[in-house]
């Protein structure tokens, strides 16, 4: 972690063995790289991929985006072909729903490329481990650089998270 003020640097180092979160993000990975030729062959585009575990069942969400807005019949059409698709290669153990929709006006960053897009937005964030104390952090976003997230906090020092370390982001809605 880095805090910019005033012209002063700190860097903080996070600590620890994330071999279960490195196995689950590199399923994720190779998920997203499965479902998103579909999804862009039906004029969508991947926004992101989230997998929920609760029991013995699992919740897979697809997060579709487009130009022009997604409607219900788009959802449809991806839920229909990622469907068989899932069916056909077996990924899953055990029942699994799958959803589909636009990310919404919170919609939750999954990429760096995306924080860039979002620069200048309300943004809240968890991080995988505490920082300062804290998990979770609101402000304004600042862009990216070198593959950390700037945040600007409410005290007008911008803080830069390694993008690994973030567990989840969400854009602020205005309305």
């Amino acid at each position: 972690m880095l805090i910019r003020g005033n012209g002063q640097y700190a860097h903080f180092l996070f600590a620890g063995c994330a071999n279960s979160a490195t196995g689950t993000r590199l399923m994720m990975e190779q998920l997203e790289a499965l479902i998103e030729p579909v999804v862009t062959g039906l004029g969508c585009e991947l926004w992101g991929v989230e997998k929920l575990a609760q029991g013995k069942y699992s919740v897979l969400k697809i997060f579709i985006d487009s130009d022009e807005g997604i409607d219900v019949e788009d959802c449809a059409k991806v839920s229909r072909q990622v469907s068989s698709l899932l069916d056909v290669e077996d990924l899953f153990q055990g029942k699994y729903t799958l959803e589909v929709s636009s990310p919404g006006l919170d919609r939750r960053l999954f990429k760096l490329e995306q924080f860039e897009v979002f620069k200048g937005a309300q943004v809240k964030l968890r991080l995988r481990k505490p920082f300062d104390g804290q998990r979770k952090f609101i402000g304004l976003l600042c862009g990216v650089e070198e593959g950390d997230v700037v945040l600007r906090s409410g005290s007008d020092e911008e803080i830069l998270f390694p993008f690994r370390e973030i567990e989840r982001a969400n854009i602020i809605s205005e309305i």
